[in-house]
């Protein structure tokens, strides 16, 4: 054994290959991570939770055309185009784990802020990312078990479904808790609401510095997944959009459900990736999360910038805007169904 090869503390080592015991201090920041990962989530989609007003949420409900069309793009485009994509760009089967993940991933919460920016409808916004998040209990095993198949069948990875689940329970349950406050302390639950938007905010960036400095690895990445993180986004919000619109969707409605299709819940994704996979396979998948929130908020500040520039140009006002897409639903025999008297919020 030549000690020069080897570590003074390696527990095998033969010729220049070495054993080494495992990093008790990456092992510790591990656990802190996944525990303060967990908690900020749970703190931010309590705060979603405080944004619900039972009333508006319960119309659009009875009245479910413009969130089954929303549900369409969530658990049908989007985790079709991960797979599409995946199996498109021969990525490992690690990788296209990470990108399915993504695609089931319910809305995320800056959908509506960025539906506020274009004058979308607030209400329907609203009533999506909760459902999505609420339905992801089911549907994220559901589309993960469907299309991992090819990969699962033959062994070459594993799907940790018990992680998921707790993940997932720990996403409801605080969502649920926030819709209660709501309705019984609203001005407690505005408060809550900023919390949870600066929280949202500082999550991502704990993510990125303490991931980065845990698996240094992971930012050393086939250029395919910077392309998948690019054009995932971009169908998203397209096909959106074009499944809304064929659906009869008024233009208001049609770019709402656009940015719920294309917004996801990256840091639900973070979390699961984080508390599911072993510090090996984090090296190969825990920065795809991170992409995808660079260029799905990319892509929305580029469509939210050029949708302002063309308010300004046209020489209408926010509220005409939103008078003018009420009108369009109005007058289309095909929308009566889905908005049923239910008047869409103006600002």
């Amino acid at each position: 054994m030549n000690g020069s090869t080897c570590s003074s503390n390696a527990t095998i080592c033969d010729e220049n290959s070495c054993v080494l015991p495992e990093d008790d201090y990456n092992r510790i920041l591990s656990t802190v991570l996944s525990i303060v990962i967990t908690t900020m989530l749970a703190l931010v989609m309590f705060s979603m939770g405080c944004n619900v007003e039972i009333m508006k949420f319960w119309g659009h409900i009875k009245r479910p055309w413009g969130i089954f069309v929303g549900f369409l793009c969530q658990f049908g485009i989007m985790p079709l185009t991960g797979f599409i994509l995946s199996v498109a760009f021969d990525i490992l089967p690690i990788q296209a784990v990470v990108v399915l993940i993504m695609g089931c991933c319910p809305g995320g919460t800056a959908s509506n802020i960025l539906a506020y920016w274009t004058d979308g409808d607030m209400d329907l916004s609203i009533s999506m990312t909760t459902c999505s998040t609420l339905l992801a209990l089911g549907m994220m095993p559901l589309c993960l078990f469907i299309y991992t198949k090819m990969w699962t069948d033959t062994g070459l990875i594993k799907i940790p479904y018990d992680s998921l689940g707790i993940s997932l329970v720990a996403l409801v349950i605080p969502v649920s808790v926030g819709i209660v406050v709501k309705n019984k302390w609203p001005e407690k639950a505005k408060i809550i609401l900023k919390v949870g938007s600066i929280t949202g905010a500082i999550l991502i960036v704990v993510i990125a510095v303490t991931g980065g400095i845990l698996y240094q690895g992971a930012w050393i990445i086939h250029p395919k997944l910077w392309i998948i993180g690019t054009l995932f986004p971009f169908f998203g919000y397209l096909l959106g959009f074009i499944l809304a619109r064929a659906a009869g969707q008024s233009w208001q409605r049609c770019r709402t459900v656009s940015l719920e299709t294309g917004m996801q819940n990256t840091q639900l994704c973070s979390t699961i990736v984080q508390l599911s996979f072993s510090q090996e396979e984090l090296n190969q998948m825990f920065t795809f999360p991170l992409i995808y929130s660079i260029f799905q908020l990319g892509m929305a500040g580029i469509f939210v910038g050029i949708y302002i520039f063309y308010k300004k140009w046209s020489g209408k006002t926010k509220t005409e805007f939103a008078e003018n897409s009420k009108n369009i639903t109005e007058s289309e025999p095909s929308n009566c169904m889905q908005n049923g008297g239910f008047s869409q919020q103006e600002d």
